[in-house]
């Protein structure tokens, strides 16, 4: 039987240099790895993120592909990007998830877990 799944792992740092504390902009990068865990190939069209910030203030994000790629993925291989984000708090999270279309035509979703973005000095 096919099996459609995507892990997604997920590396966060904060960007000092491009953040600006004084005007309430603080700025992250992530590495995002997608891995086909599954049996099938698959390709990741397109991703829909919640990005919250420590007021709740939420915003969502929907769009083609990743970094401008829609990469396809045969069973046990993956795709790594940088991408990044700006909130006006020093911590936040973001979760989401990618929209997947298997080799067979099957589409699934493949959960991006929720992950914390704050500065290196707030967690103790």
């Amino acid at each position: 039987m096919a099996a459609y799944e995507m892990s997604v792992t997920v590396v966060t740092k904060y960007l000092q240099e491009q953040s600006d504390p004084a005007h309430d902009n603080f700025v992250f990068a992530y590495t995002i790895t997608i891995k086909n865990t599954g049996t099938v190939a698959a390709q990741v069209i397109s991703r829909h993120w919640v990005i919250t910030d420590a007021k709740n203030q939420v915003e969502e994000v929907k769009g083609l592909g990743v970094v401008g790629h829609q990469p396809f993925l045969p069973p046990g291989q993956s795709f790594e990007y940088t991408s990044g984000s700006s909130l006006k708090t020093p911590q936040g999270s973001m979760k989401g998830e990618y929209f997947c279309v298997a080799e067979d035509g099957h589409r699934f979703e493949a959960e991006i877990p929720e992950f914390v973005l704050s500065l290196p000095r707030t967690l103790h």
